[in-house]
């Protein structure tokens, strides 16, 4: 049952833009391209195509479901589906407030590159300047212990953005943000596309990409990367589309919605490929080696390859520019929506308005993103605290709601039913099938390939104690976070709404629930 004064979106388009937005992200740009080329090249097209239709859109529309069903952040919406799995929506959040802790600072990095790009100041040596002139890098992982100005900047001015467009709410700040982002965002890489196609070299790039290898398709291994790049890239797993969804109207199309999100963000992945390959092309051809010695993804392709690129090509300032614009434009949509879970889990949780949730959740996340990463030690943080809440936090906890949701509780006929009363497309029996066997089957094979990669070496080679505390328990700690918020009673009026809508903990109340349904059909 919707709370009377709960926000809602002022269109359809305006929840598709945020949808998309908060998608397309920096991994869309750095991630996607590599991740294709190294399994298998154009071949890699047939299982991410599966793996977009069995699982993406699917969760997608799982996702959407819940938060649309419920009116609530993943905490309350998970607390009405059963009380005991209340837990899964604050480890949602938990994540959240982790992730968008090092994700400001990214975008505060290509902030900083924008300026670096008139000029080209980084140089002869990209990669020096990155880590030594700019980021101030400790040689090895540690303590901070100074901060870097450089950085520091760019991202308070990251964080007065973000809060700022959040606290004018859903219709007036985040669906006007992303009505203008997006456009502009599509806009910016459509010309640098353009432009690195008509580099020097470029087919080299794009026949690395696409040139197909028919025999990967029997690697296990490249199905399995196709399943991680649609779950990373689709915002799908730490509960933004739930929050997203609840703020939708009564009568929404969930399953036609999450049809346009996820190719939107498909689309989006293979064009940035394009783009990306072409640009390396020109710096292989350039530097007179082949593609697979130029390849790289993440910070390094980023901060590092493509300003080397940017050096050596014709009108290498405005490139930099488009560039490094888009990398801001992409991850500030995103970061909105990571932002948004842990402030509106805290509103559902406290009854506070927009504006002191805004301030209280985000001026916190904020202030422990300035504390910890723009020092000497922060990449390192940054990336393994990446790493393991990425495996041990978002796919982890996707894992257990698919178990919660399908196999122990079996509520997934009634979201299935749940979508079709709104949706265009109906959900038919192949729904149920991927989310209830394919979906959790590969995400529990990621879970053991990862962890038996994790324990054969340390990740990156870092030292265990750094990894105990900087890798491990960051994604121990969100979880732990999330069984006591879990454990914290909440105010009684929330408790009898949940009980007078039917959805509330046990299994009486379900089985009451469903006998209602079924009297109305």
């Amino acid at each position: 049952m919707s709370s009377p004064s709960r926000e809602q979106w002022g269109s359809r388009s305006g929840f598709l833009f945020a949808a998309i937005g908060s998608a397309v992200g920096l991994g869309n740009i750095w991630r996607f391209p590599a991740v294709a080329y190294e399994n298998g090249g154009g071949a890699f097209l047939l299982p991410y195509l599966v793996a977009l239709l069995t699982a993406g859109i699917p969760l997608l529309v799982l996702e959407y479901s819940i938060g649309h069903k419920f009116r609530k952040s993943p905490p309350a919406a998970f607390r009405r589906l059963s009380r005991p799995t209340e837990a899964l929506g604050w480890w949602q959040a938990a994540i959240c407030f982790v992730i968008a802790a090092y994700y400001a600072v990214i975008i505060a990095w290509a902030v900083r590159y924008i300026g670096y790009s008139f000029g080209e100041q980084w140089g002869k040596d990209a990669n020096g300047f990155f880590f030594g002139n700019f980021l101030q890098a400790a040689e090895k992982p540690g303590l901070m212990s100074s901060y870097v100005d450089g950085v520091l900047w760019p991202l308070i001015a990251v964080w007065v953005v973000v809060l700022v467009i959040l606290a004018l709410g859903i219709r007036n700040g985040i669906e006007k943000a992303n009505k203008f982002f997006i456009p502009l965002l599509v806009v910016f890489f459509a010309i640098l596309v353009v432009r690195a196609l008509t580099l020097d070299g470029a087919a080299r790039g794009l026949d690395g990409l696409f040139r197909p290898d028919w025999s990967a398709l029997g690697n296990g291994s490249v199905w399995v990367a196709a399943y991680g790049q649609i779950f990373f890239s689709l915002s799908i797993g730490f509960g933004i589309m739930i929050t997203y969804a609840s703020y939708l109207r009564k009568r929404s199309d969930l399953t036609g919605s999450a049809m346009v999100a996820g190719f939107a963000n498909s689309g989006f992945e293979i064009l940035a490929g394009i783009g990306v390959f072409a640009t390396l092309g020109f710096m292989a051809a350039a530097q007179g080696v082949g593609v697979d010695e130029v390849v790289s993804s993440g910070i390094g392709l980023a901060f590092v390859a493509f300003p080397t690129v940017i050096s050596q090509m014709p009108m290498g300032t405005l490139f930099g520019v488009l560039f490094f614009t888009s990398l801001v434009l992409a991850g500030l949509t995103s970061l909105i929506s990571i932002v948004e879970v842990v402030i509106a889990a805290v509103q559902d949780r406290t009854g506070l308005g927009r504006l002191p949730a805004t301030l209280g959740v985000g001026g916190a996340i904020a202030l422990v993103s300035i504390a910890v990463f723009p020092t000497d030690s922060g990449i390192y943080v940054l990336d393994a605290a990446d790493h393991f809440i990425n495996q041990y936090g978002i796919a982890l906890a996707a894992l257990i709601v698919l178990i919660a949701v399908g196999w122990l509780l079996r509520r997934l006929p009634v979201f299935q039913k749940h979508a079709n009363e709104t949706s265009a497309i109906p959900l038919g029996r192949w729904w149920l099938i991927c989310l209830g066997i394919v979906t959790p089957l590969v995400l529990g094979w990621m879970m053991i390939d990862s962890l038996r990669a994790e324990f054969a070496e340390n990740y990156e080679g870092y030292p265990t104690q750094f990894l105990l505390w900087a890798g491990w328990g960051v994604a121990a700690a969100a979880l732990l976070v999330a069984v006591l918020l879990s454990l914290l009673p909440w105010r009684s009026a929330d408790s009898e709404t949940a009980l007078e809508a039917g959805t509330d903990t046990g299994p009486a109340a379900r089985d009451a629930q469903d006998a209602r349904e079924k009297e109305k059909n």
